[in-house]
């Protein structure tokens, strides 16, 4: 139900032209792989006699042999039902020699596919020993034409692609056929294949890994697959070359597993695919099916049943990231974060110079507008305007703490903006007697009032100062709904609003050692390290923040987390729910992570009518809430099926 699935390259310690001593390690492997709960185990090219024969192959006894060591394998095979193997082994079809794929499962094979490409250039010379998958005359070959025991025509070509477990479609190719402009996987995925398999002969030259790496998570990313590349390693002969055993598994266009060793062999490299990322992506993107109508000459292919019920991954082995929108990587998140605020730069920088207006920010001293503000800033300076063209406007009232009054007034005069103070106290108590409000009474009409006002002082300034009101509310809080309807809720530009909460306090982080803003960068830091707050209720005798967002709509990296993997993948509350409590292990309990996972959902549900008619704001990220773009919902729409599901978790 998670859309699971384990894979695991062996690189077996090949004795070249010793197909029966090679036979028994790669039984070896399949035993481990079993014990592992693998589900496809993929093996080099031409495992079985290993790659460097050469004209070995010519050797009728060495083609017998290979035979000989296939019967071993299935075997084998036989006794681990649950798990398919991919072995590469010389093939004879009609007269002509193949370089194959064997794929097994419960001691059969269920097909062979030819390698289509076959290199002769340089140190390759395959031409000389094998026939091309285009020069075979025939879909199926009997057994014992092959020396194989059965009765049943075995599948043969390179049009074949295998369904297991829950009918997750396999496709194979070989070595030089993921080098080709149009690679045999390319039609594959076309035809739809999830995953593919490389059995593959790499020898290793200087820059020859980093480019195979590269090829390998682009084709993982172009066909939108998990693609797992198993080359041959360091037993191979050496007469010329030496094969390094690169193996490497990608989804996406992420390298979810490597080998570490530049040199290596004798190990198996196993992993877990999330296939319900895969799904997601191909459901959203229409390119891949318009690709197929495109290219109407793609040839149909034949799928295969492999004997297997169900797949076996529980997905233990695949790494789910806390902070789905924060890099772990130091320099990544520093690369990622500039980014982000060269796109908002770019956008406000675009809205300011076609309507000639300046910025005007709400500065509270907290995370959202402190971002919003250095945009404003930086936007000016790229505009050759001065900085004094934002204006800051601080509105402090009941709940206003002295930290962020502090550090509003500080970071706006150290950035040199036009600093404005308004404050709100007495204009509430006024709305408050209009409307009948007892001032005492801290409920939602006290938090509401407050932010309305803001927002409408903001506006009407905004007139006076000849500029617009530019929006401080992040993506966050627009997927919670937790902004009020008409106050913080409304811009006329919003730079933060695809922005996650979890982000924006690393945004401040890197851009407070920035030069550019070093005479704010206490300050910066110092926002940092408050507590997120709206600040609507009053502080406590101390001056201190009582009102603590966390504590009221729950942890923002649990948000994150359930926004990421909700929006961008569609997984069930079930599979984020499971993924979550894998994630923050040791941080949060599991009836914590249940608990918030239903406020969230509750929550996404009721609030998207504030969403239907957020403003403009640039999209910095895969996840965006805006309905003009990423995210269209009715307002209202049912949360029941999602709720459900989640009150039967345990």
């Amino acid at each position: 139900m998670l859309d699971f699935i384990r894979i695991a390259c062996a690189v077996p310690p090949v004795k070249v032209a010793d197909p029966i001593h090679n036979a028994a390690d790669i039984c070896g492997y399949i035993s481990q792989a079993d014990e592992k709960n693998v589900d496809i185990l993929v093996l080099p090219e031409l495992t079985l006699t290993g790659y460097t024969c050469a004209d070995l192959f010519f050797q009728e006894t060495l083609l017998q042999a290979s035979i000989e060591g296939l019967k071993q394998i299935l075997c084998c095979s036989k006794a681990h039902p649950m798990l398919t193997v991919a072995v590469g082994i010389p093939v004879v079809i009609s007269g002509q020699m193949y370089n194959c794929c064997a794929l097994l499962s419960d001691g059969k094979v269920r097909g062979l596919i030819p390698k289509t490409y076959l290199p002769n250039y340089s140190e390759f010379y395959e031409r000389r020993w094998f026939s091309s998958s285009e020069d075979l005359q025939q879909k199926t070959v009997q057994p014992q034409t092959l020396g194989l025991e059965g009765d049943e025509p075995i599948p043969v070509g390179r049009d074949l692609l295998f369904t297991v477990g829950d009918g997750t479609v396999i496709g194979v190719e070989i070595c030089e056929d993921l080098w080709t402009p149009l690679s045999p996987s390319t039609l594959m995925t076309l035809n739809g294949a999830e995953v593919i398999l490389n059995l593959s002969a790499s020898n290793e030259t200087v820059g020859k890994r980093s480019y195979r790496r590269d090829l390998v998570r682009h084709q993982s990313s172009v066909c939108g697959c998990v693609y797992a590349y198993c080359s041959s390693g360091c037993t191979e002969s050496t007469s010329d070359l030496v094969f390094s055993g690169h193996s490497l598994i990608a989804a996406g266009g992420s390298v979810l597993a490597e080998n570490n060793n530049p040199v290596e062999t004798d190990y198996m490299l196993l992993c877990d695919a999330d296939l319900g990322k895969i799904r997601a992506k191909r459901r959203q993107n229409k390119s891949v099916k318009d690709a197929v109508s495109l290219y109407s000459s793609v040839e149909p292919m034949r799928k295969i049943r492999c004997s297997t019920d169900a797949l076996r991954s529980d997905g233990t082995l695949f790494r789910y990231d806390r902070l789905p929108f924060v890099p772990a990587d130091l320099k990544e998140l520093t690369e990622r974060c500039y980014s982000i605020f060269g796109i908002q730069v770019a956008g406000l920088r675009q809205r300011l110079s076609t309507i000639g207006a300046k910025a005007v920010v709400g500065v509270s001293g907290g995370l959202d507008s402190t971002l919003a503000l250095l945009v404003a800033v930086q936007t000016m300076r790229q505009l050759g305007r001065p900085a004094s063209d934002v204006h800051g406007v601080t509105l402090p009232c009941f709940g206003t703490s002295d930290r962020t009054y502090r550090n509003a007034l500080e970071l706006m005069q150290k950035l040199g903006v036009t600093v404005k103070e308004i404050n709100i106290k007495e204009a509430i108590l006024g709305h408050f007697r209009d409307i009948g409000h007892d001032p005492s009474v801290h409920d939602g009409t006290y938090e509401n009032s407050q932010a309305r006002e803001r927002t409408q002082i903001l506006m009407d300034y905004a007139s006076v100062a000849g500029g617009i009101v530019v929006g401080t509310g992040d993506l966050s809080e627009l997927a919670l709904g937790w902004c009020t309807y008409n106050g913080d809720h409304m811009s006329m530009y919003g730079v933060n609003s695809s922005v996650p909460k979890t982000l924006i306090s690393r945004m401040i982080t890197v851009l407070a050692e920035d030069p550019r803003f070093a005479d704010a960068r206490e300050n910066l830091l110092d926002i940092v390290d408050t507590p997120i707050s709206p600040e609507l209720l009053p502080p406590d005798a101390q001056g201190q923040i009582t009102q603590q967002t966390e504590d009221l709509v729950g942890p923002y990296e649990l948000h994150d987390f359930f926004l990421y993997h909700m929006v961008k993948h569609g997984f069930t509350p079930r599979k984020i729910y499971s993924i979550a409590c894998r994630a923050f292990d040791g941080v949060f309990d599991q009836e914590t992570v249940k608990k918030w996972l239903k406020q969230f959902y509750r929550r996404f549900f009721t609030q998207q009518f504030k969403r239907s008619c957020m403003p403009e704001g640039v999209k910095v990220g895969s996840v965006c809430l805006s309905p003009r773009g990423d995210w269209r919902m009715p307002s209202d729409a049912s949360a029941r099926i999602w709720l459900d599901e989640i009150d039967h978790l345990s």
